[in-house]
């Protein structure tokens, strides 16, 4: 199968084509290696997987030197036009699109950014995808779109109207912007809903990331909500296992052959437990200056997994303690760096 990864420098899309590859699949990942955090990150990712940095030129594509099957172009969704020519040339049988602007809290700061890349930039994959058919469109949400819902665990079936920042309401935008796709042009879409999703080479905006850099340079750790914040971390590793799962079960439904899953760990962890368990994997104790939760946060992410499991036969395996012990000695060889 050829299958496009966009975001294929970001952390999960990253993660996503080395398990691709591995599988034996023909992978072009683009990505648009913006400045949001460190870029030397995304250039080692992308080294990690045998694209050189200094082969890099906008538009053209550089074959892996290391690992067979993926080639690399350096490109940005919301540019219509190189798009349209990548997938006229290639003829994907998948698309994965995770190239977003991410982060709940810089939505507060940069809401354009987010139209541009998460509106814009998802329409055109919509339309390349019509113009040029492919097998099935997979795509990332995110657990934020339940917003404001009082109940847990949520469900796909859940009340999504009360988005509580720009990003999620971006999301959400997505899901009903895939559903018009599958329903007027019957492309097959699946949108997976992640829930904090954590582990190696992971992005330095995220809270476990920043609290890691903070106790390794003796700094104080900033815990919103004064501790009290409920998370659904999720491992890398099992989030991957959930994104195969889903590119193979294409939906068939009609009129709209269109599907959506929580992939999600299902047992949250406290905010103040989760920092302990970091703190004994990382062998530092950190400094910790509490508090109020910020605006566009929620007290409580937790996901209603069964859905996932019956329709992919899919499970989360990592408990926090292992996973964040596997982050933790990739962070002390390479966190730092970034």
């Amino acid at each position: 199968m050829k299958i496009l990864v966009t975001g294929a420098a970001g952390f999960i899309g990253f993660h996503l084509v080395e398990k691709l590859v591995s599988l034996g699949h023909s992978v072009v990942g683009i990505d648009n290696i913006n400045d949001y955090y460190n870029v030397n990150l995304k250039y080692a990712r992308l080294f990690h997987l045998g694209i050189e940095q200094e082969k890099i030129i906008y538009g053209k594509k550089v074959e892996s030197k290391s690992t067979s099957g993926y080639s690399f172009i350096k490109l940005d969704i919301t540019d219509r036009e190189e798009l349209f020519k990548l997938f006229t040339q290639e003829r994907f049988d998948y698309v994965c699109n995770f190239a977003a602007q991410a982060g709940v809290r810089y939505s507060l700061e940069n809401p354009y950014a987010y139209i541009d890349s998460n509106i814009f930039g998802f329409l055109n994959i919509l339309q390349a995808c019509k113009l040029t058919p492919v097998k099935h469109l997979v795509f990332a949400s995110s657990s934020s779109v339940y917003g404001a819902n009082k109940k847990t665990p949520f469900a796909v079936t859940d009340f999504t109207d009360n988005p509580v920042s720009i990003y999620a309401a971006t999301k959400k935008s997505n899901e009903l912007m895939a559903h018009t796709y599958s329903y007027l042009f019957n492309i097959p879409c699946t949108g997976l809903r992640f829930f904090t999703v954590y582990g190696a080479w992971g992005r330095p905006d995220m809270a476990y990331y920043k609290f890691a850099v903070a106790i390794m340079n003796n700094e104080p750790i900033e815990v919103y909500n004064y501790g009290n914040m409920l998370r659904d971390f999720t491992y890398i590793d099992d989030v991957i296992s959930g994104i195969v799962s889903a590119i193979q079960n294409i939906p068939h439904d009609s009129p709209a052959p269109f599907a959506l899953y929580n992939l999600g760990n299902n047992q949250p962890e406290k905010l103040e437990q989760f920092i302990q368990v970091l703190e004994k994997a990382l062998g530092h104790t950190a400094k910790k200056v509490y508090r109020e939760i910020q605006p566009g946060d929620v007290p409580e992410t937790m996901a209603d997994i069964e859905l996932t499991q019956k329709a992919l036969g899919w499970e989360p395996k990592t408990r926090i303690d292992e996973g964040l012990k596997l982050f933790a000695d990739w962070f002390l060889l390479h966190g730092l760096k970034f």
